[in-house]
């Protein structure tokens, strides 16, 4: 499909949703017209009699109540906020030269340039509509050059759309590559400043927010019953518009590709695979390395560099990816911005609060964390923590600390004792203690508590793994329910702020992992108190791994595997490899160690 067949397919599509917005007016005046015509045969004579004054007193009331309806609705589709991603404004002072960058490729593709540029902090790239008076005022037309003057005048379309980057992009791709990865959606405008395209992309949106805001939650049930309907009618217009909306963004994106197969077709095959490979390493990262420092209330504040540390890593240990560290000689399509480094931050914290849910802004239990500092003040905090918690729920179970000759004298916590109460005991053993339900709060299960499905995934462990298990999703639950919520003066900050578009009562808006189970809880705390005991007997020492997050290190060099042995302690009560591979590391069990 070529660019013309392309638009022409959008366009058309577009009339068709024209159409239907032309037919349900034509429905809303329908019964107007007809009062019209009754009232107008009174002076004329010609639709006299009992029957015609009936038909004028059934038909100028139920007129009256149609316009008043088709005008309710058409109120609530024009005054609703659409949508609106968040992201990280960018503004021309701090990226002049991308800003050059995507008005010289607008130009070469012969299409407006974007109104504006922002970050997103995930792996993709777009055109996003913001001219609804609720996103702020259009930005004012501009008449500036292209590097400066002398060329020629650039088109600044007033209500072209605002181009939303993903910012790991500008991390690891070099500076051709953004430009070739950027063509085809820059080249998006062109159709986008259509009046036809536009006009229905405007409608379809309006239909979507109309819905949105009659599905909130109202306590008046006056406006809730009259909203209801108004909500009906907006889902009836839109279940019609879908597929042809659909099918006109098809034509829009067929015609933009083709667009352009003009610029950097080559360099763009290149770039595609640059694309998956900073998603692979994104989600790693976020995944195994942020998330356990988002559960620990700090973030880190350079997410994108760590990216780049991460797909080096990769390169470094996958003979597939080695040619890509050769590429980071090139320059960096971050070099075109003023301050990276507070781009960077800016993005982290979006983040965090899109993933995770954490707060609007820095504070006491809400504090980003460099790279360099993430080893002690994350890995290290967290096993410690785990582990204190862990000796807590023995402690309410009754369970004494370790016995036998090497074992403490004192009642200090020691990994001897968690051994020795999961090791599966001969018949006869003493009864396990009952663990306590989790609490119900609302009906939600917190982010780190237990999962709906705890029983079946407790069925393969012991009797005491499972009733550990459960004691501690159920103290975990209890401390999250307790934690405190995001101070009012964040909140207030983030309603005040015109590009905060969305509620705070849904974050996260992409959770990265349902909740954990009870099992996967008990072998992060059984895993923690392995890992402290080895920092305090054995000197080793808490690392970060760019693929797989918190490590111990022993003499500078990563531990081998350790889950199979915890899980074989968890479920079969085998405690024989875990000993095995303690005392082959010179980790003493029966010593005390250091809680949070």
């Amino acid at each position: 499909m070529g660019v013309e067949a392309g638009a022409q397919a959008a366009r058309s599509r577009a009339l068709v949703v024209l159409r239907i917005r032309s037919r349900a007016l034509a429905v809303a005046l329908l019964p107007a017209a007809v009062a019209v015509i009754l009232l107008a045969g009174v002076p004329t004579g010609r639709l006299a009699g009992p029957g015609w004054d009936a038909a004028r007193w059934i038909v100028t009331p139920l007129a009256l109540l149609v316009l008043l309806a088709a005008a309710g609705v058409a109120l609530v589709v024009a005054r609703a906020r659409p949508a609106m991603s968040p992201t990280v404004a960018l503004a021309e002072e701090a990226a002049p030269d991308l800003y050059r960058m995507v008005r010289d490729l607008a130009d070469r593709l012969d299409v407006p340039a974007p109104s504006a540029i922002a970050l997103t902090p995930d792996c993709d790239s777009w055109l996003e509509d913001r001219t609804h008076r609720a996103h702020g005022p259009p930005p004012a037309p501009e008449h500036d050059d292209i590097a400066g003057a002398g060329g020629p005048a650039h088109r600044r379309h007033p209500a072209a759309p605002v181009l939303v980057i993903g910012s790991p992009f500008l991390w690891w791709m070099r500076v051709g590559e953004l430009r070739a990865v950027l063509a085809p959606v820059v080249a998006g405008t062109g159709p986008s400043a259509h009046p036809d395209i536009a006009a229905a992309r405007r409608f379809v949106r309006g239909l979507d927010a109309a819905v949105a805001v009659t599905s909130a939650p109202r306590r008046d049930p006056v406006s809730r019953l009259v909203l209801a309907g108004v909500g009906q009618v907006a889902r009836v217009l839109l279940r019609g518009c879908r597929v042809h909306a659909a099918e006109m963004e098809r034509g829009v994106a067929a015609a933009a590709a083709e667009r352009a197969q003009a610029v950097d077709y080559g360099l763009r095959i290149v770039a595609q695979e640059q694309v998956g490979l900073a998603y692979a390493g994104w989600d790693r990262l976020l995944t195994r390395v942020a998330l356990p420092a988002w559960r620990m209330g700090r973030w880190p504040s350079r997410l994108d560099a760590g990216v780049v540390a991460a797909l080096t890593e990769l390169s470094r240990r996958d003979r597939l990816a080695e040619g890509f560290a050769s590429r980071l000689g090139e320059r960096p399509a971050c070099d075109l911005l003023e301050e990276p480094g507070a781009v960077d931050e800016a993005a982290s914290l979006l983040a965090a609060r899109l993933f995770h849910g954490g707060p609007a802004g820095p504070g006491p239990d809400w504090s980003p964390v460099a790279w360099s500092d993430y080893p002690e003040e994350v890995v290290d905090r967290k096993w410690r923590l785990d582990a204190a918690r862990l000796h807590r729920v023995l402690d309410a179970l009754g369970v004494r600390p370790a016995a036998g000759p090497t074992a403490s004298a004192t009642a200090a916590p020691t990994l001897a004792r968690v051994l020795d109460h999961l090791t599966e005991l001969s018949p006869g053993s003493p009864p396990v203690p009952a663990a306590d339900p989790a609490p119900v709060t609302g009906g939600a299960t917190p982010a780190g508590g237990p999962a709906a499905d705890d029983e079946d995934d407790l069925s393969g462990t012991t009797a005491r793994s499972a009733a550990l298990a459960a004691r501690l999703s159920a103290e975990l639950s209890r401390e999250e329910a307790a934690a405190p919520r995001p101070s009012p003066t964040a909140a207030d900050a983030m309603a005040a702020d015109p590009t905060a578009l969305w509620d705070d009562r849904t974050l996260p808006l992409f959770p990265l992992q349902p909740p954990r189970t009870a099992r996967e809880l008990l072998a992060d705390h059984l895993t923690a108190m392995v890992c402290c005991a080895a920092m305090d007997t054995a000197g080793a020492t808490p690392g970060l791994d760019w693929l797989d997050g918190p490590t111990l290190l022993v003499d500078g060099a990563r531990t081998p595997d350790l889950a199979p042995k915890v899980l074989a302690l968890i479920e079969d009560g085998d405690a024989t490899p875990l000993r095995v591979w303690l005392a082959d590391l010179g980790i003493r069990p029966e010593k005390p160690v250091r809680l949070a």
